[in-house]
């Protein structure tokens, strides 16, 4: 459980600044709770303030709220060396500064994480009493590239300012503490069995797999288990002829509703691009963005977005059939822009929806970092499998052995239909 990971195992973020910058007030926004005491007294924080939590999708966290690096007062110069001994201990540092003002102590934690070559995320704090211009944002720019505005004092806009700070997290965070789940591993008990449904079609490349399905197959041999490989027409033969049901079937989205078809009740199905919405990506915040369909209507735009590039064929799935899908559920025309490979718009504003692929061809962090971007931008995220399955009314059945993904889901459709 992510409560008992140990600290040693999480990812360290240091908060640093000057006295009355606001770190303590920062971290409570952060957690949601009151963490740190806040006080307008300058040296507030005696100590270094630990807050171990889950920051979804990076996970396991701890936060460490330190001492005010131009301390003055009484105890100052034991708090600061209390302070600097955080910088061995971080793996990103948060550097929190106020609208105008750059001096020695700024300079001074800069080139000390610099030194230690550790990614630095400036947080541009109290904006509600000013914000940054055009020259001072110029300025921090040039000290570092990942930039966040916020005001630890309006909770109201938390979602927002948290979202930034995760998108750039994401960018800052070293692999390691990116490590996806499991492909489908923990979906097949030990020793078990799952069936693979794969469809030998135009868009198949001759003689091989395409990477997904090559994906799942080795992550059931890393876990111990076995698959039976079949094509869609043969799936409901090889099923009857199996002793024991399997614990996972799993299939391509164009064919899910020929498998759930197939498929008694009680064995838990999915398909491939429903897996790779978790492993490379958060399958909760997919599940939870495709409910935005039952409020669209025409006139309003998405966002295809393609990990790959290739040549589209003339009914292609991203490109041609889940607009069609769209169109058809809602009733109305759309507009409908695409991005393939590592293209990805700066400004997502007025998208209604981002579908993107499973992102075999991404890696995770560069599909985390897309999915927070939407949320920046107040836009609903989903996926291609989810869309696809949601789209054909057989979503709830493949979200089967997603608990949390499908609460999500069915929570956020409760709401939109209220609205």
């Amino acid at each position: 459980m992510m409560q008992s990971t140990p600290k040693s195992l999480r990812l360290q973020i240091g908060i640093f600044g000057r006295t009355n910058i606001g770190k303590s007030s920062f971290l409570n926004l952060v957690a949601g709770q009151d963490v740190s005491i806040t006080s307008p007294v300058a040296g507030t924080t005696t100590d270094v303030v630990e807050k171990t939590m889950e920051l979804l999708p990076l996970g396991p966290v701890v936060f460490l709220d330190t001492a005010g690096f131009d301390d003055k007062s009484e105890l100052g110069t034991l708090r600061v060396n209390k302070t600097k001994k955080i910088f061995d201990r971080s793996d990103i540092i948060l550097l929190l500064v106020e609208t105008g003002i750059w001096s020695s102590f700024e300079e001074e934690i800069l080139s000390s994480a610099n030194k230690r070559k550790i990614p630095v995320i400036l947080i541009v704090n109290k904006i509600d009493l000013k914000k940054p211009d055009a020259g001072f944002l110029a300025l921090l720019k040039q000290k570092s590239s990942q930039i966040v505005e916020c005001s630890s004092l309006e909770t109201k806009e938390r979602d927002k300012y948290i979202n930034s700070l995760k998108t750039e997290l994401i960018k800052a965070c070293p692999e390691g503490f990116l490590n996806p789940p499991a492909l489908l591993g923990d979906l097949i008990k030990p020793g078990g069995m799952g069936i693979l449904i794969v469809p030998i079609d135009i868009q198949a490349p001759k003689g091989r797999l395409i990477l997904p399905q090559v994906q799942a197959i080795r992550d059931a041999l890393d876990n111990d288990e076995a698959v039976v490989v079949c094509k869609e027409r043969e799936y409901a033969h090889v099923l009857a002829n199996l002793k024991n049901p399997p614990d996972l079937v799993v299939s391509d989205s164009q064919s899910v509703l020929k498998m759930v078809a197939d498929t008694p009740p009680g064995i838990n199905c999915t398909t491939f691009s429903i897996l790779f919405s978790r492993y490379k990506g958060d399958i909760t915040e997919a599940a939870k963005g495709i409910a935005v369909i039952e409020k669209m209507k025409a006139g309003d735009k998405i966002l295809i977005a393609e990990a790959c590039s290739h040549h589209a064929i003339e009914d292609d799935i991203g490109r041609v059939k889940i607009p069609r899908w769209i169109r058809q559920y809602i009733g109305g025309d759309i507009k409908v822009d695409i991005c393939s490979g590592r293209d990805y718009p700066d400004d997502l504003s007025g998208y209604k929806l981002v579908i993107p692929c499973g992102g075999c061809m991404l890696t995770r962090r560069e599909m985390l970092a897309r999915i927070h971007k939407a949320k920046e931008y107040g836009v609903a995220v989903s996926n291609y499998g989810i869309a696809i399955a949601f789209l054909q009314g057989v979503l709830k059945r493949v979200l089967s052995p997603f608990p949390a993904a499908l609460l999500a889901f069915e929570t956020e459709m409760e709401k939109v239909k209220k609205k």
